[in-house]
């Protein structure tokens, strides 16, 4: 099976499906078709959606199912979240910005704990 393509293939801009015709039979209707939002993604968004669904939102399971880690995976559902409109929470992003710079040796774990504690003590930024 073609993976789906959802934007031009000479200016980037976005495709709109105006031609459905049955498989069956041969009956086609021409007019303008809405996309799911899922459907706007960019097909590493939309398999990583995939994975993830697959995986039934265990997070273990993506990482290693994509060979990727913890933060990556926090990362790239935060990125798709974002790209479906919807905005992850503060201190989430927080939260994996600590995660990463630990995984890449800039802070230690011990640096990471307390963090987080002061993450989770500072009073609710999205109010």
């Amino acid at each position: 099976m073609r993976k789906p393509i959802s934007n031009c293939p000479i200016c980037d801009g976005r495709l709109e499906p105006v031609k459905l015709k049955c498989t069956s039979c041969e009956m086609a209707m021409e007019g303008s078709f809405p996309i799911s939002k899922l459907g706007l993604l960019p097909s590493d968004q939309q398999q990583f959606v995939e994975a993830f669904l697959v995986a039934r939102g265990n997070i273990k399971e993506v990482e290693k199912e994509l060979g990727i880690s913890y933060p990556t995976v926090r990362k790239k559902l935060d990125e798709v979240i974002d790209a479906l409109g919807y905005a992850p929470h503060a201190e989430r992003r927080e939260q994996l910005e600590i995660l990463e710079a630990i995984e890449s040796g800039e802070m230690s774990p011990q640096e990471g704990i307390a963090a987080m504690q002061t993450l989770s003590s500072a009073p609710d930024k999205s109010e």
